[in-house]
């Protein structure tokens, strides 16, 4: 049922991010071509959030566990070796409202969309880097967004 695990670390200027996170491949294939095609995966993820400024006090900590689902749309060669780029937005639920650095978040449940690129080597390791945008989709003010730079490393099974 699971295809692959991960461990991500980011950051922004007054936060960081921890994540762990399963994935299972998605069956299907499309636009195949000239050895590449468009496939992707299922990402079940628990993140921990450390902010430094909450409720732009510097200093004053926030923490916040995390809880994702995402697919991701990965553009890749047919072996799955090798670079690709990748994208996906999904779902997740934080366990209290993000107050940081003068950036709100109003509600617990966010939109969690990212692109990001990465290198697969022939031994199953996958490491990569994305920008992470976290926001509610403006269903409630305030809405600042998060932003956050990650690195991942990933083992296939």
């Amino acid at each position: 049922m699971i295809d692959s695990a991960s461990l991500e670390y980011g950051s922004t200027s007054k936060a960081r991010i921890a994540r762990i996170g399963v994935q299972k491949q998605f069956e299907k294939r499309w636009f195949v071509s000239n050895g590449t095609h468009l496939s992707g995966y299922w990402d079940l993820s628990l993140a921990q959030w450390r902010a430094t400024a909450h409720r732009n006090i510097p200093g004053e900590r926030q923490d916040i566990t995390n809880v994702g689902l995402t697919p991701v749309f990965r553009f890749q060669s047919d072996d799955k070796l090798g670079w690709y780029a990748e994208g996906g937005i999904g779902l997740n639920l934080l366990s209290e409202r993000y107050d940081n650095d003068g950036s709100e978040l109003s509600t617990h449940f966010q939109f969690g969309d990212h692109l990001g690129t990465g290198y697969v080597f022939a031994n199953g390791w996958d490491v990569g880097m994305k920008l992470q945008h976290f926001s509610n989709g403006g269903f409630k003010k305030p809405n600042g967004g998060v932003n956050f730079l990650l690195l991942k490393a990933a083992r296939a099974f």
